[in-house]
């Protein structure tokens, strides 16, 4: 002990204060038009307040979006939360009706932003829907008292070949679409095959998750399932981000750099998604 004590050495560190960057979270998917959300990062050990995650909106931002035959600047807009708080975002500017378009199966799409005397510019696709789920089932947990819960299973075929990826949200009883908590998957080992595979719930990740609940649903349950199909961008972006997550609080992890295919400089991504709707209600 006396060995172990004489080779302790304290460190005292003062982090530096980094300069905030520009966020940016853009999506477009098939048959909607296409929003982008911007803001500005925070410090790695700043204690985030409302207040914050409001002022850090950025508004006048100019951005273009094409799809290669047409290029339509988006507007920006507010949308009232609890208080005299609003939400900013971009979308389309319903006045310019000769260049308004939504998003498209097998098509490519590019972003240029200007905003704070600087460029930033993406490209995304939205892949074919070639990878669904055909159905639905259900099976009580058999691994505890409660009987209340259920496990929700999916039945699918990954096409052949491999560069199928997925995401996947659920709502459940009319909610939001939450993500899961691994959302991502990539088709190395089921290429070409039929499988089954449970489907959490999505989590909100802005409430304390009960990891050892979460990812089941309750008897009388209505459950909407959203499968997306994604790029290769769009899946390296979600599943470094994912595993930064899981890792957040672990000593023992490897620092994870969260991939991006925003150039110049921004954090974040630019995402295209093939949309399925799946829907099935759980018996009480």
């Amino acid at each position: 002990m006396l060995l172990f004590h004489s080779c302790e050495k304290p460190i005292d560190f003062v982090p530096n204060e980094s300069t905030p960057e520009l966020v940016v979270e853009a999506t477009i998917e098939d048959g909607k038009y296409p929003t982008v959300l911007l803001s500005n990062s925070f410090g790695f050990f700043s204690e985030i307040s409302l207040d914050m995650l409001v002022n850090s909106f950025v508004h006048g931002a100019e951005i273009t979006m094409s799809n290669g035959s047409k290029t339509h600047r988006l507007k920006e807009y507010e949308v009232p939360l609890s208080g005299t708080y609003k939400l900013s975002y971009y979308t389309v500017d319903s006045a310019q009706v000769a260049t308004l378009f939504r998003g498209e199966q097998g098509k490519g799409y590019s972003m240029n932003i200007k905003v704070g005397g600087k460029e930033y510019k993406a490209t995304t696709t939205i892949p074919f829907l070639t990878k669904k789920i055909d159905s639905l089932s259900w099976e009580t947990v058999k691994q505890q008292d409660d009987t209340s819960k259920v496990i929700l299973y999916g039945q699918t075929t990954d096409p052949p070949g491999l560069g199928n990826y997925i995401r996947f949200f659920t709502s459940t009883n009319g909610g939001p679409f939450f993500p899961g908590l691994n959302s991502v998957f990539d088709d190395n080992i089921v290429d070409g095959k039929s499988y089954k595979v449970q489907i959490e719930q999505g989590v909100n990740r802005n409430e304390e998750i009960d990891f050892e609940q979460y990812s089941f649903f309750d008897r009388g349950d209505s459950i909407v399932v959203k499968m997306t199909n994604i790029d290769r961008a769009t899946f390296d972006f979600w599943r470094t981000i994912e595993y930064s997550y899981s890792s957040i609080g672990n000593p023992f992890s490897s620092p994870t750099r969260v991939v991006t295919n925003v150039d110049g400089g921004a954090l974040g991504y630019f995402g295209g998604y093939s949309v399925q709707y799946i829907s099935i209600k759980i018996p009480k």
